[in-house]
């Protein structure tokens, strides 16, 4: 087959396709469905999403991802890393669930896959190196307790606490577990439970599903979810009816501020492009500034204002124009207050929503999603710029750390560049139709590579039975609980947390380890801003590398009993001569450690300071730069005035070559530069250890 036209195309790579391979494809497309329309929901509401948008981004996101990638068996669609950062992300700028809030995680995916896309154009695939593999450890386990206790909230049946720090909302939700509404953790556990005895015991089977089915069908069956929505006349205590009134009226007060804030960003875009003065713009961003911290405020405020009337157990009064609701410690004499406590929701256009039951995921809206182009706000695309670099740089590790998993039992190769291509247009293409972050899937790859799937074809299939619930099964789904879908997420993050490589890399590099641990202490304290988390880890790591670089490794050299050379101080030996001393450079010679090798070659001789020649054996020096060059010479010239001879052995190709084409050959002497250790010490202790002084 043409390549130009597979590198252009890569999934006519598929074919000709057996009748085998067709038929392996669709069980596996099939088997990989049943996994992913309840993950792909579960992960929308971890997003800060209604459950359809995470059906979307398992549909023309997950064909997209199969047609243009380059790996068969890596499933494109909803995970839960992204999820959560996404729902970080945009958090600052809108209020979670809200329109805004969908339109910007929506942008979101358009400029993750506009940076994937950019990255594998200009053959940036190697960036995933930036990353060391123990602050991608530290990152990922706290980013799973992260994920998984911000489920809590769903399992307990509770509004968000939205305190702004992971730490305050889980020490919040907590303190108050005695509103937690009991059938609801029964759920959670009991979807638990089923899901841990069929992953051991039935692994085959798929038990996301069957606890999906199974808490639907009972969920429907008890009645869990009992919901009512009066006027918010109709709540006739005055306690809890002020409080209300007075989140209603921080409500109303934000959304004039955010349209404030709105007009503000385009009167600010609109004065930038006619080059106003500099003093016109700062005082709009000032007043933007101000803007968005008064409604920072006031959003915390609310959350904590939710809660307190969430606490408040209102009971239903029959009343001859409908039931009113009262306080249960506050009923009026002579009235009779009927069965079961309702809780406060949420508000909306003048009517509480009040719960004497479960949260379920509702109605979702059934058809295709529409086309609609993300709306490009260039002010918040800005703010939003280092998440979605950090998001774009963490899924796409994520997609290439699986691939590269199954690969191996595959033998196929893997192109990170054109991997990193098929995921932007995945994200470009989903965020056109309403998708939000997608990246490839370690557990439905998994999935797909245990039912036998041979191509990318299976991915279609598995978008194609989301396009039938979409179509015609999103009734069905109407009484899942909420607490089902957050024990899925628990239960798939949990299974991230590991320790063991921190503990096998702490015997290898123990300032990688530390890396590590800052990175998971830095997310945690960071949270919800994870990204901010790997940030530090990476800025760390290459504080730790460049420290390592200016101060390498060195050893003077003595001989073993075995014949072999080691360094005197780590083997209690003595040094190979007595007016001379061998030493060993462990690194490349640059800029970096230049004043390293200068010092190094200063200690020894201050060391011993009878020696008339000094061997560096350069084994370890991979290159030398102008800096290494121009260092060499001086020292050359500095020693040999002090009666010092400097020599070198064992000297690399490409180093030789510069020492050649430098000159520093001739300065040195032809004499001073070896092909190998061994001649060198020989040569070097006839010069100065046997020859008349």
């Amino acid at each position: 087959m043409n390549t130009t036209l597979t590198a252009l195309f890569p999934f006519l790579r598929w074919f000709p396709m057996s009748a085998g391979t067709l038929r392996a494809d669709v069980v596996a497309g099939i088997t990989v469905a049943l996994v992913l329309v309840p993950q792909s929901m579960a992960y929308a509401l971890l997003a800060g999403l209604p459950v359809v948008y995470g059906l979307y981004a398992a549909l023309l996101p997950v064909v997209i991802g199969a047609l243009f990638g380059n790996f068969n068996l890596l499933h494109t669609g909803p995970v839960v890393m992204l999820s959560l950062m996404s729902a970080a992300a945009i958090a600052p700028f809108a209020l979670s669930g809200s329109d805004e809030f969908i339109a910007l995680s929506i942008l979101l995916a358009l400029m993750v896959g506009v940076l994937r896309l950019l990255m594998g154009a200009f053959k940036l695939g190697g960036i995933v190196n930036l990353v060391s593999h123990p602050v991608l450890v530290g990152f990922t386990n706290a980013a799973a307790i992260i994920i998984g206790l911000s489920q809590l909230r769903f399992i307990m049946n509770m509004p968000n606490p939205g305190t702004g720090s992971f730490v305050g909302d889980v020490t919040a939700l907590l303190q108050r577990a005695d509103q937690a509404y009991l059938p609801a953790v029964v759920f959670a556990v009991g979807t638990g439970l089923v899901m841990w005895m069929l992953f051991r015991w039935l692994p085959k089977m798929p038990a996301v599903l069957l606890a999906v089915v199974i808490g639907t069908g009972l969920s429907a069956a008890i009645g869990f979810e009992r919901v009512d929505k009066p006027a918010v006349e109709r709540v006739a205590d005055a306690q809890v009816r002020g409080m209300i009134d007075a989140f209603a009226g921080a409500n109303q007060e934000g959304k004039t501020l955010s349209a404030e804030v709105k007009e503000r960003r385009g009167a600010l875009a609109r004065a930038e492009a006619a080059d106003a003065p500099e003093t016109a713009l700062e005082t709009l961003r000032a007043e933007i500034h101000v803007l968005e911290v008064r409604i920072d405020h006031l959003k915390k405020e609310n959350n904590a204002r939710r809660l307190e009337i969430h606490a408040q157990p209102l009971v239903q009064v029959q009343a001859a124009d409908g039931p009113l609701y009262y306080h249960r410690d506050r009923l009026p004499a002579g009235a009779a207050a009927q069965e079961g406590a309702w809780r406060f929701q949420s508000l909306k256009d003048g009517k509480v929503t009040l719960a004497a039951g479960g949260d379920v995921v509702g109605t979702i809206p059934a058809g295709l999603p529409e086309f609609k182009a993300p709306t490009l706000e260039w002010n918040i695309m800005l703010a939003l710029l280092p998440a979605a670099f950090v998001m774009a740089l963490i899924g796409f590790m994520e997609a290439t750390a699986v691939s590269k998993a199954l690969a191996a039992k595959s033998r196929q190769r893997i192109d990170t560049n054109k991997e990193l291509v098929g995921q932007g247009l995945a994200n470009i293409v989903g965020a056109f139709f309403q998708s939000y972050v997608v990246s490839g899937s370690f557990s439905r790859s998994a999935v797909a590579g245990r039912a036998g799937a041979k191509t990318g074809l299976f991915a279609v299939v598995s978008a194609l039975v989301v396009l039938v619930v979409l179509l015609f099964l999103t009734p069905y789904l109407y009484h899942l609980p909420q607490a089902v879908l957050a024990m899925i997420v628990m239960m798939a993050v949990f299974g991230l947390i590991r320790i063991s490589p921190l503990v096998h890399a702490w015997k290898v590099q123990r300032s990688d380890v530390l890396a590590g641990l800052t990175t998971f202490v830095a997310t945690l304290a960071f949270a919800p801003d994870i990204a901010n988390g790997i940030l530090i880890g990476m800025g760390l790591t290459a504080a730790l590398f460049l420290l390592r670089t200016m101060k390498p490794r060195t050893a003077v050299l003595g001989r073993k009993a075995d014949g072999t050379m080691g360094g005197i101080d780590a083997n209690d030996l003595e040094p190979l001569g007595r007016q001379f001393v061998a030493m060993r450079f462990d690194r490349s010679l640059n800029y970096l450690n230049v004043a390293a090798f200068e010092d190094t070659v200063l200690e020894v001789l201050a060391r011993y300071p009878e020696a008339r020649g000094i061997l560096v054996i350069g084994s370890g020096i991979n290159e030398i730069d102008a800096s290494g060059e121009d260092k060499v010479r001086e020292l050359a010239q500095s020693l040999k005035q002090q009666g010092v001879v400097l020599m070198f052995s064992s000297l690399k190709a490409q180093v030789a070559d510069v020492f050649e084409r430098a000159g520093l050959i001739e300065l040195l002497g032809p004499d001073k530069v070896f092909p190998s250790k061994e001649v060198a010490v020989e040569q070097a202790r006839r010069r100065f250890d046997l020859a008349p002084a």
